[in-house]
């Protein structure tokens, strides 16, 4: 049974629709990452799945309906959103106690050793923390949940690269496991790309891409080529091209490596770079507004 399971997912803010049609499959294991421009509909997609608004069409979450059974799918899910809200007065190991006291299937011992890692004091108050050091208590309070899903909006939203990269690294060496299952919906794409197993992309509500990496990295080839054969290139209809420092870079979908080769350099497009271009394919003045 997948761990999500979305038919005709729709959800309307009066005359605003902010999910429309969506449908989506997530198995146990897996590594979404929920991706999209501002307005996408990515962070109603989430709180649907979480159960924090009604929606129409089939969503089942666990093998619950997340709007009706919210109470038995919270005992099995984890949620850290872009800001990590804890009590400014409340001590660390308060904190700790208070995970212990109203969760069932809380491990307080994994938590203490997820912040032994760490330089924050169990008897800090929340108001004394950097940041960082606030997101890395709230992933330890998550993670020592032995839930089945992990929800993470924006997670490191506003942090510095070493506590991005720290993040991340934590989620593959502590939390995964096959049973395990992580949706993230992020703006860092350099960061998640490396965990990622599957990918959808959300535009005005609708799914505009929707394929595993394996799958991704089969279809789409960059070449990154010459000015004396550049028109070569587009001969062979490329959905996007940048320049890159005197040269040229083409994005191609379904295009045979081999025929690309003599061309130029043939790598795996970053997955930021075909963000870009399927946006940009489908708002053809973006690039000139970025421009």
């Amino acid at each position: 049974m997948p761990v999500i399971e979305a038919r005709n997912l729709r959800k309307a803010y009066r005359k605003t629709l902010a999910l429309s049609g969506v449908d989506l499959t997530v198995g146990e294991g897996r590594i979404l990452g929920l991706l999209g421009p501002n307005g996408a509909g990515k962070t109603t997609a989430l709180q649907a799945m979480l159960g924090l608004i009604s929606h129409e069409g089939e969503l089942r979450v666990l093998g619950c309906d997340p709007w009706t059974e919210r109470e038995q799918l919270m005992h099995h899910v984890c949620f850290i959103a872009d800001v990590a809200v804890l009590p400014r007065w409340i001590r660390v190991r308060q904190a700790i106690d208070y995970m212990q006291g109203v969760h069932p299937r809380f491990d307080r011992a994994r938590a203490e050793a997820f912040l032994a890692r760490t330089t924050i004091r169990s008897d800090a108050r929340v108001r004394e923390l950097s940041k960082g050091m606030v997101t890395q208590l709230h992933l330890a309070l998550a993670m020592a949940v032995d839930a089945k899903l992990l929800v993470l909006d924006e997670p490191t939203l506003g942090l510095d690269l070493l506590y991005r990269k720290q993040f991340y690294d934590t989620l593959l060496n502590d939390y995964v496991d096959h049973t395990r299952t992580i949706v993230v919906s992020t703006h860092d794409l350099h960061e998640v790309q490396h965990i990622l197993t599957d990918v959808v992309v959300l535009d005005r509500g609708r799914v505009a891409l929707a394929c595993t990496m394996e799958e991704l990295e089969a279809r789409y080839l960059e070449l990154v080529t010459t000015p004396d054969k550049a028109a070569a290139a587009r001969g062979l209809g490329p959905i996007h091209e940048r320049p890159l420092f005197g040269r040229t870079a083409f994005l191609f979908d379904g295009v045979d490596r081999a025929r690309l080769e003599p061309l130029g350099d043939v790598r795996t497009p970053h997955l930021s770079d075909l963000f870009v271009a399927l946006m940009n394919s489908r708002y053809p003045s973006l690039e000139e507004a970025v421009a």
